[in-house]
């Protein structure tokens, strides 16, 4: 008996000699140039976020600047055509990054995935502004016009940013405030005013089939797109109330003097509402 606790109280003390030496071992040092903290996944995903709505306002910070210089009559041509060009590839960069950000890519590059993918984001506004600005880039025709909505989307994006992350800068505050609090209180006005020029945009359009820069397969994709922003419910509200104007101030002048364009305008309705 004497003999097993004897080994028994002999074994004990190499047990916590070892586990205490374990214990040791696990344990981080601290001491030194060594040390290294993981940063919490919270952090990395906010800074992660906050670098993309920084590279998406860049962008369309960029495009405002150039979507003036293609719009002001003062500047010179050649460089209000190359602001117009690139006011044009800076919101279909803009467009698509968007999209990316927000809906991601197809889970597949097949067919079903693409078409599902595609019914996520054919009713989205960057989607779009994605179809509006990549139609007047790859075109040869230069409407000055189709910069009054990329205008409005760039300076109400813009507006919203700095308002939200520089609403406590003292250069925020003397210079931008008021100009931020103008465009959010006006948000609506832009809208309709982007309407207006989408519209008027598609009647130039199929004006500009009569002259040598016609271009056919452009004007049909767009009236697709008008029609597309007819249902879209992001767009909706605008462009059906400048349809409903047109509507009450054509139809008295067509039903008196040209009644025999009900019909064709009757097989248009009915394509525009299918």
């Amino acid at each position: 008996m004497s003999s097993t606790s004897a080994s028994s109280q002999s074994t004990r003390p190499s047990v916590r000699s070892s586990s205490s030496s374990a214990t040791e071992n696990a344990r981080p040092h601290s001491s030194g140039s060594g040390t290294t903290t993981s940063a919490p996944p919270g952090r990395n995903a906010n800074s992660l976020q906050l670098d993309q709505r920084t590279i998406h306002f860049s962008v369309n910070a960029w495009v405002l600047f150039v979507a003036v210089l293609g719009i002001l009559p003062v500047v010179p041509r050649h460089l209000s055509n190359k602001a117009y060009r690139l006011s044009l590839l800076g919101t279909t960069c803009s467009s698509f990054y968007s999209l990316y950000i927000l809906y991601g890519k197809p889970r597949a590059w097949n067919l079903p995935a693409i078409q599902a993918w595609f019914q996520t984001v054919i009713a989205t506004k960057d989607f779009i502004r994605l179809i509006y600005s990549l139609l007047f880039v790859t075109s040869q025709l230069h409407f000055k016009f189709a910069l009054v909505p990329v205008l409005c989307w760039a300076l109400e994006h813009v507006a919203k940013f700095l308002r939200r992350n520089f609403a406590h800068s003292s250069l925020y505050r003397k210079y931008l405030e008021e100009l931020c609090l103008w465009v959010e209180s006006n948000a609506n006005t832009l809208g309709i005013l982007s309407s207006h020029a989408e519209i008027s945009l598609g009647f130039l359009l199929i004006m500009s089939l009569f002259s040598w820069q016609r271009n056919i397969i452009q004007t049909f994709m767009y009236w697709q797109l008008l029609k597309l922003m007819y249902h879209a419910p992001t767009t909706a509200g605008y462009h059906q109330s400048m349809w409903s104007k047109i509507g009450r101030s054509v139809n008295p002048y067509i039903d008196r003097y040209a009644p025999f364009l009900n019909t064709p305008i009757s097989a248009v309705r009915r394509w525009w509402f299918r």
